[in-house]
């Protein structure tokens, strides 16, 4: 019985979790909603601690930013490259203190029979710390049950909004 290699040691702490969703936005809302880097971003997301939000640059398909979250004694953080296409959203880390860059989060956004849109996310992050294992494990364990209540609460704040206005 031999050791595993440190890749292969690597390739096991690949967390990548698929999950479904949907909204009544339209599929463009869903993306403008998705890479919305106003100033009330936090607001929107609020999973995003507004202190660890910082804008580098926006272009017209792609964006550098920085995101991340306190709760309690957890502090987690990433350097964040967006770039986009109709239907489509992936953020991928640059640097992070909780997982490797590359990591990602991709969103495919479809059409809804009847009005509205599904949404298919891939989140596959790497973990690099004790307690991102531990977090990656239980968002593993439910099926990224917090990833998909993050994206249903953001999206519902733009739900709301536009029904609103």
């Amino acid at each position: 019985m031999g050791l595993a290699s440190p890749e292969a040691a690597e390739e096991e702490l690949d967390m990548r979790i698929e999950m479904g969703g949907e909204s009544t936005l339209s599929p463009d809302q869903v993306v403008a909603a998705l890479i919305d880097f106003s100033e009330r971003r936090p607001q929107m997301w609020t999973g995003i601690t507004p202190s660890y939000y910082e804008v580098y640059s926006v272009g017209e398909n792609e964006a550098h930013v920085r995101e991340g979250t306190k709760q309690g004694p957890l502090e987690v953080w990433a350097k964040e490259h967006y770039e986009w296409k109709p239907g489509w959203v992936r953020w991928t880390v640059e640097e992070a203190n909780f997982c490797t860059p590359g990591s990602y989060v991709e969103a495919t956004i479809t059409e809804r029979p009847g009005g509205g849109s599904k949404i298919h996310t891939v989140w596959e992050r790497t973990p690099t710390t004790f307690m991102s294992r531990i977090i990656f494990g239980m968002m593993k364990l439910t099926g990224g049950k917090p990833i998909e209540s993050s994206m249903r609460k953001g999206l519902a704040n733009y739900e709301r909004e536009l029904s609103a206005s």
